[in-house]
């Protein structure tokens, strides 16, 4: 045998000339050449505010989570076509039901919008649900975990879920959450639910941009007393002990009277509506049609009292004065003269040459004076 045959298989031999062996394929790329093309192409599209806004209007998923995207980044170009479409898309909002869903961790806030959503888009509606999740003080990262829960809800072609990290805004709910809400009502949802991070102050933001605030509640949180030194209670329009399921039922029962006993100390809202104080369970789906019947009654009694719509003027007002209060910070933190003094100040701030409160005076004072020397 020569020695090139002793380099190759020995089925090349001439002894072995009956034998015939096909050559092998080279491998495949990894990635289809075609579909990568593609998808670069894509990604170098750019889209003009015009097919943003006609998407959201047709109801293209994929355009409005694109132009949510545009909203939460902060990026200066991307502000300004975010701004530019919700302006757009403006006129085309203002005809869902919004509504608050918050509680403390583990009162099954995810598992309870599910079944609630499932039961909203059975009846027809489209439900966005706009999720916070909480971001992480240390990674500023977030899970962004609750389309893992609404597993159901999810692959419901009525129902949107959009979840965001609260990026260290306060209780992850602020100007930005409120923008989506907008785009999601021009896209034709007629049914928004915000579910907060249940951390505290982040219902205070929740409150002023929904017209039903629903309060998740679980037995054995606390006797009535305890329900009346949280804040949280004055601002919900129902209570929902959830969880009122198995040998859990009786101790529902016992809470709702409890909570019930609690409302009826507080003053009367301006809305002159009266909150219920209701069980469901999320697992077994009992008592959720009670809660939607519970807002549509809600919503009603406002229209005709005309405070849903008073209600929607106020908190349009407020929202225009937070975003100036954001605008004057964040303009004050990017000014260069102000970001070059900072640090000296911090510097004399932490070895006690100088109080806090004279700091900040001092540096504001620097920024006034460098506003009025441009202008």
């Amino acid at each position: 045998m020569t020695d090139k045959n002793k380099r190759d298989h020995i089925e090349n031999a001439p002894d072995y000339k009956a034998l015939k062996v096909n050559k092998g394929i080279s491998k495949p790329p990894s990635i289809n050449p075609k579909i990568a093309d593609r998808l670069i192409m894509n990604k170098r599209k750019k889209h003009s505010v015009e097919d943003y806004v006609q998407g959201i209007l047709d109801g293209n998923i994929g355009m409005l989570s694109q132009a949510i995207t545009l909203i939460e980044s902060s990026k200066h170009e991307h502000q300004s076509v975010a701004q530019e479409i919700i302006e757009r898309c403006l006129p085309y909002s203002g005809k869902s039901v919004r509504i608050g869903v918050t509680g403390v961790p583990g009162a099954g806030k995810s598992t309870f919008i599910e079944a609630f959503g499932k039961h909203v888009t059975g009846h027809g509606h489209k439900l966005a649900v706009l999720a916070i999740d909480p971001s992480s003080e240390r990674s500023k990262g977030s899970i962004l975990g609750d389309k893992t829960r609404m597993e159901e809800l999810a692959v419901d072609p009525k129902a949107y879920i959009r979840p965001s990290p609260s990026a260290g805004s306060l209780g992850g709910v602020a100007r930005k959450t409120r923008e989506s809400l907008i785009l999601c009502e021009a896209a034709g949802f007629d049914t928004i639910l915000i579910e907060t991070v249940g951390v505290g102050q982040s219902e205070t933001a929740v409150h002023s941009m929904v017209d039903f605030f629903l309060l998740i509640k679980i037995a054995g949180a606390g006797d009535e007393l305890q329900g009346i030194k949280r804040g949280i209670m004055e601002m919900a329009d129902a209570i929902s002990i959830n969880k009122a399921d198995g040998n859990n039922i009786h101790k529902a029962q016992l809470a709702r009277v409890q909570f019930e006993n609690a409302l009826h100390l507080f003053p009367q809202s301006p809305s002159g509506w009266i909150p219920k104080v209701l069980t469901c369970s999320s697992i077994e789906k009992t008592g959720i049609d009670a809660i939607w019947d519970n807002i549509l009654e809600y919503c009603s009694h406002t229209q005709q009292n005309g405070y849903f719509d008073q209600r929607r003027s106020e908190q349009a007002k407020y929202w225009m004065y937070e975003t100036i209060n954001e605008q004057l910070r964040d303009r004050f933190y990017h000014l260069e003269s102000i970001k070059g003094q900072i640090p000296d100040f911090e510097k004399k701030v932490l070895k006690d040459e100088m109080s806090s409160f004279v700091a900040a005076h001092k540096l504001l004072d620097a920024y006034f004076s460098d506003v009025k020397n441009k202008e």
